[in-house]
């Protein structure tokens, strides 16, 4: 193994001979003047747009506005049966009632995390373009493994604030160092004659509630 890394490794140097030295930092050396979203859409548009992707991509979206959340997480969460609900650290405290709700442990094993009826978790941002959630283990989300063993999410996202049109503005409100977990719709993979499998890599149902800020 050893003698086929240094032979790759080796041509890489030897490519690389007369190419001169530049010190400038990546952030400035590679051009990022591209476009960073496709047409002008209102806050509410793109809003709009979020929801169709996610559709699209065989999430069930719900809508609904602050005061009304709690009602909506235990009525899905009634219409799952789940009876036992994993919570992030961070969770606000009012947006469950009335079901067992499971810590996010360290020491949890994925057989626990597996016995899991559902997990509800907040996001860093959307990106309405792609129907996208992207998840950064802030505390109100959780380790990214909460999100991939237990089989029903539900992601609660604030509207219009977390949500982005395109994925270069998504960029900009991460942090790299972060853990972060990309999902467009639930799990699903396909064998070479196109049948499709969900719950594969991840959940089986996702769940969107897109939560009015105004």
């Amino acid at each position: 193994m050893s003698g086929s890394r240094d032979l790759i490794l080796g041509r890489v140097r030897r490519a690389l001979a007369d190419v001169p030295q530049d010190d400038t930092p990546y952030e400035q050396a590679v051009p990022r003047d591209y476009q960073e979203r496709h047409g002008e859409r209102s806050p509410a548009e793109t809003v709009d747009l979020l929801a169709e992707n996610l559709a699209d991509y065989r999430a069930i979206v719900h809508r609904t506005d602050a005061p009304g959340l709690p009602s909506i997480l235990a009525g899905l969460l009634a219409a799952r049966g789940a009876r036992t609900v994993l919570v992030p650290a961070g969770l606000p405290s009012h947006w469950l009632r009335g079901v067992e709700q499971v810590p996010d442990r360290a020491e949890s094993t994925p057989h626990e995390l597996d016995r899991v009826d559902s997990v509800v978790t907040g996001c860093a941002v959307a990106i309405a373009e792609t129907g996208t959630l992207v998840l950064d283990a802030s505390p109100d989300q959780g380790r990214r493994r909460i999100t991939l063993v237990p089989d029903h999410h539900i992601c609660v996202v604030r509207v219009p604030g977390q949500v982005v049109s395109s994925v270069p503005q998504a960029l900009r409100r991460l942090a790299p160092t972060r853990p972060m977990t990309w999902i467009s719709g639930p799990s699903a993979t396909s064998d070479i004659e196109l049948d499709r499998v969900e719950g594969v890599h991840g959940p089986r149902t996702l769940e969107v509630v897109l939560v009015s800020e105004e």
